[in-house]
């Protein structure tokens, strides 16, 4: 089993005893037409952005071969430039194709296909995998600075041997973050899909005039977007220190962005691992790597689990990814910069909380740039096939190859 498949899997049961699933809120009437777009922007410290070859080469890395498929802003690390994802529900004819025909800006043509996803993804079944004995180390540390803070790290072993799960020690429980994704089901009509996925080219505008159509869809659904729900600016992010020393992550600020957060995640062999965050409060991990209301956002900076658009770096503390015996460790640095979030309804919301309000549709647009640094790898070793090998000698596999295909590794 891959050493990373084991840590979810082993992390997941180990904190299972510690979340506990709250009863949904009960939610007001939805309009019979609703809209989901995402909006992302994402890059690679450090290499240059290649447009459609560079998202080639990563699918490559990462063992993908075939189109990428809606969700695709959602994946952290991705796909290097412009992201894009919409999802459309409609009551009224659910899982029915529809067009989107979105301005001359966004480069991708007139329109946009919506169709459900094939039906044949929801009936095919998954053998499980044969679960394997394997141990797991993983030390939790947080907080920006170049020292390990006292009290930390938070240790936890988890074993699982003959099929049976044992854990000891513990992580600090991570940030619970409501899901406002919307997944791939046969309800919904979505882009990217099989018939189209073409690639936002890293000119693309969101801003303009938006127009859905389709059957049962409402003649009114057309809606003007603006700066606000655009593709954010790529995150200018930088790194410098070895894997023993403290790591000084800089970045410039990001126009339009409301807070920051940075984690981090090292493998030091097959079974310790180091996990890090730049949160003020323990426990804060990558669930925080996606798009955020902006009320959760304000929360969370005040709280000091997302830093302010004030910060302009944050050191990772000295020797926390170092393996034993100075083993050289290999790992990885996200961040993201949570942007705007535009909610578009219509008729719009009246002036008199009194009078009744039954709007026929709603559209949200939320927006994020993303952004990920590699960790103790030296990049002149992903070059591939340039044919320098002797003959009848096969390239061998860098440590960077064999980090990004970890790390995009769908599981």
């Amino acid at each position: 089993m891959h050493a990373r498949q084991c840590l979810l899997r082993v992390t997941a049961l180990a904190a299972a005893t510690a979340f506990v699933v709250l009863p949904a809120g009960s939610a007001p009437s939805a309009p019979k037409t609703q809209v989901w777009i995402d909006v992302a922007t994402h890059s690679m410290a450090g290499m240059p952005d290649m447009g459609g070859l560079g998202g080639f080469m990563m699918r490559k890395m990462a063992g993908g071969n075939g189109p990428q498929g809606y969700p695709q802003s959602r994946k952290v690390p991705a796909t290097q430039g412009k992201l894009l994802d919409i999802a459309m529900y409609n009551s009224l004819k659910p899982g029915v194709a529809a067009e989107d025909w979105v301005p001359a800006g966004l480069d991708v043509g007139k329109s946009l296909p919506l169709l459900p996803p094939p039906t044949e993804e929801s009936r095919r079944q998954y053998a499980p995998d044969k679960v394997q004995d394997v141990e797991v180390t993983i030390r939790q540390y947080w907080g920006c600075g170049a020292s390990v803070r006292p009290g930390q790290p938070k240790v936890l072993t988890a074993r699982m041997k003959g099929g049976k799960a044992s854990a000891e020690g513990g992580l600090a429980p991570g940030v619970f973050v409501p899901d406002r994704d919307i997944d791939a089901e046969p309800k919904y009509a979505l882009w990217p899909n099989q018939k189209n996925d073409k690639r936002v080219s890293d000119d693309a505008s969101m801003v303009g005039t938006h127009r859905i159509s389709g059957d049962g869809v409402p003649e009114s659904l057309k809606f003007d977007l603006g700066a606000e729900a655009d593709f954010m600016p790529k995150i200018a992010l930088s790194t410098r220190g070895a894997m023993s020393d403290s790591i000084d992550a800089s970045w410039q600020p990001v126009a339009r962005a409301r807070g920051y957060f940075l984690a981090a995640m090292a493998m030091q062999d097959e079974h310790h691992f180091v996990v890090w965050s730049s949160s003020e409060v323990a426990g804060a991990g990558a669930e925080l790597l996606n798009y955020l209301p902006g009320s959760s956002v304000d929360k969370w900076v005040k709280q000091k689990v997302l830093l302010p658009t004030t910060a302009s770096h944050c050191a990772i503390p000295k020797g926390i990814f170092a393996g034993e015996g100075g083993k050289q460790g290999m790992g990885a640095l996200n961040m993201i910069a949570y942007g705007p979030e535009t909610n578009i309804a219509y008729p719009p919301r009246p002036a008199n909380p009194k009078q009744a309000w039954n709007p026929e549709w709603n559209v949200r647009v939320r927006t994020k740039s993303t952004a990920t640094a590699l960790l103790g790898v030296d990049m002149s070793g992903m070059r591939q096939q340039r044919g320098d090998q002797p003959q009848g000698e096969q390239p061998q596999e860098s440590g960077a190859k064999k980090l990004l295909k970890g790390l995009f590794r769908r599981n």
